[in-house]
């Protein structure tokens, strides 16, 4: 893994920010059953426009291998800092570095910025997801310090539950 950089998004990011997130929604897209709007993008909502009280958004930079200046390799969103418990609402890495280590660097550096307790949401048929935010509780919380639970979805009754990850 080459050096990377987490930080806040600044101002003139977000746009860079709403581009990852249409590759954040179409990762998605076969595990929620997705289609792209007339328009040809992902739905947007929960996409973060600002930084507020209630939510920050980070992104990771990373050299580009052929151009050497640094490019977007990844997001979090972190939710409810406001509320009792934070929220990592999305997190997304480029495919090419996901083998790197790069999702664990930036989902423990994001939730370490931040006192917990946390939650993590991840959808059932996730597998890969699934498996990935267990290995980050166990070192971010501690291998039995976290606990994880089969929820409904809220207004969509037909399919299979969230795994909630929760600290604390």
């Amino acid at each position: 893994m080459g050096a990377i950089t987490i930080r806040p998004v600044e101002a003139d990011e977000w746009p860079v920010v709403a581009w990852l997130w249409q590759c954040f929604r179409h990762d998605l897209a076969p595990i929620v059953s997705a289609l792209p709007y007339a328009d040809g993008r992902y739905q947007t909502a929960g996409l973060p426009a600002e930084h507020t009280p209630d939510t920050m958004t980070y992104i990771a930079w990373q050299d580009h291998p052929h151009t050497h200046v640094p490019a977007p390799i990844g997001f979090a969103v972190v939710d409810d800092l406001t509320t009792s418990r934070r929220s990592l609402a999305a997190m997304w890495i480029a495919p090419a570095v996901r083998r790197d280590g790069v999702g664990m660097a930036l989902a423990l550096d994001v939730v370490g910025r931040h006192d917990g307790p946390w939650a993590i949401v991840c959808q059932h048929d996730n597998v890969a997801a699934l498996g990935f935010w267990r290995r980050f509780a166990d070192r971010a919380f501690g291998a039995g310090a976290w606990r994880e639970e089969q929820r409904a979805v809220p207004e969509k009754p037909g399919v299979p539950p969230d795994h909630w990850i929760e600290s604390g």
